[in-house]
C-alpha cells in the first residue's frame, strides 16, 4: 500500500484545509458493482491502482470523520492524515465477499487511527488512565452539550453530578477533565481557511450524529484486553495444539483440515480432534484468566 499512499492528495497548513477539500471532492463515488470488482482486484491479485481508487473515492468520509474530533487542540490536517491512514488500513483488509460496502467497514478503522493519535498525543491521557477515563475523555463534550452545559470555566455542580453519573466516573473526573479540555472548541461557523468567499465552515463537515466515538473507543478497548488474554492463555497447549489452532481459527485465510493431515501424517479426523480440544482449553484458561484479572464480563 505504500504506492498507493504515496499519489494521495495530503492536508498541510501551507496548503490550507479548504484547498484540500476541494481537492478531494473531484474523486467520484463508486457505485457497488465498481466498488466490489475493485475490491476483488486487490484482494486476487494486489492491484494497486484498484486500491488507490478505493482510497480515493472514500477520501472524502475521512475528512468528515476527522472533522468531529475538532477541538482536542490538535493540527487538523495531521487529524486528516490519520484519518486517511486508518482509511488505508480498511481498504487493506476489506473482503467484498461479506456484503457490506467499503464505508461502513472503514468508518471503524478511521476513528481508530485518530483515537490512537489523540491518544498519543494527549499527555492527560496515557497508558495507565482508566477505560472510565477515555471515555469521558471522548464523550464530555457531547454529554455538556446534551444537558445544555455549554458556560465557561468550571460547570456547575448539579451538572457535574449528572455527567459523572451519565458516563461512570467520579465528579471529580469530570472537574478535571473540563478544566484540562475547556478552551479548545471553536465556533461551528468559523471558516477552514481563508481561501476566498466560498470557504467552506466547520459546521459543514460534521460527524454524524448517530456515531459514537466513545463506544468505538470502548469497543477497541475490549478487543485488545482479549487479544492479551488470548496470548497469555495460549501458553496452556502444546506445540502442536498451537499450531493447529493457530492455523486452523486464528488466521485470516485458515488452512484446510486435508493440508495439516499432510503436514503432521494424520488422518483429518485426527485434526479435528486435536482441533476441537485444542479450542476447550484455550477457552477455559481464557476464562480463569479473565476471573484473576477481575474482566470476567467482557472475557
Amino acid at each position: 500500500m505504500a504506492t498507493t499512499y504515496a499519489n494521495l492528495p495530503a492536508p498541510s497548513p501551507e496548503q490550507g484545509l479548504n484547498r484540500y477539500l476541494q481537492e478531494i471532492r473531484r474523486f467520484p463515488m463508486l457505485e457497488p458493482e465498481e466498488e466490489f470488482m475493485l475490491a476483488k482486484r486487490w484482494v486476487d491479485h494486489e492491484d494497486t491502482a484498484a486500491a488507490h481508487k478505493m482510497v480515493t473515492s472514500h477520501l472524502r468520509l475521512a475528512a468528515k470523520i476527522a472533522m468531529g474530533y475538532r477541538g482536542y487542540g490538535l493540527p487538523q490536517a495531521e487529524v486528516i492524515s490519520e484519518a486517511n491512514v486508518g482509511l488505508m488500513q480498511a481498504v487493506k483488509r476489506f473482503d467484498p465477499d461479506k456484503g457490506f460496502r467499503l464505508a461502513t467497514y472503514a468508518m471503524w478503522w478511521i476513528r481508530a487511527s485518530i483515537q490512537e493519535y489523540i491518544l498519543r498525543s494527549w499527555s492527560l491521557v496515557k497508558l495507565g488512565t482508566t477505560s472510565a477515563q477515555k471515555k469521558l475523555f471522548f464523550n464530555l463534550r457531547k454529554a455538556k452539550s446534551r444537558i445544555g452545559a455549554l458556560e465557561e470555566g468550571d460547570l456547575r455542580p448539579e451538572n457535574v453530578q449528572r455527567i459523572a453519573t451519565d458516563l461512570g466516573v467520579t465528579e471529580a473526573e469530570v472537574v478535571s477533565m473540563n478544566r484540562r479540555m475547556s478552551g479548545g472548541d471553536a465556533s461551528l461557523n468559523a471558516t477552514i481557511s481563508a481561501d476566498g468567499e466560498g470557504a467552506a465552515q466547520w459546521q459543514d463537515w460534521l460527524e454524524d450524529e448517530d456515531a459514537n466515538q466513545a463506544d468505538d473507543y470502548e469497543a477497541r478497548d475490549e478487543l485488545e484486553t482479549r487479544r492479551a488474554l488470548l496470548g497469555q492463555a495460549m501458553d496452556v497447549l502444546n506445540e502442536r495444539e498451537k499450531d493447529i489452532l493457530t492455523q486452523r481459527r486464528l488466521q485470516d485465510q485458515p488452512i484446510t483440515l486435508e493440508d495439516l493431515s499432510g503436514q503432521y501424517d494424520v488422518s483429518r479426523e485426527r485434526i479435528r480432534q486435536i482441533e476441537v480440544r485444542a479450542f476447550e482449553k484455550l477457552q477455559k484458561r481464557m476464562t480463569e484468566l479473565a476471573g484473576e484479572k477481575g474482566l470476567m464480563e467482557s472475557a
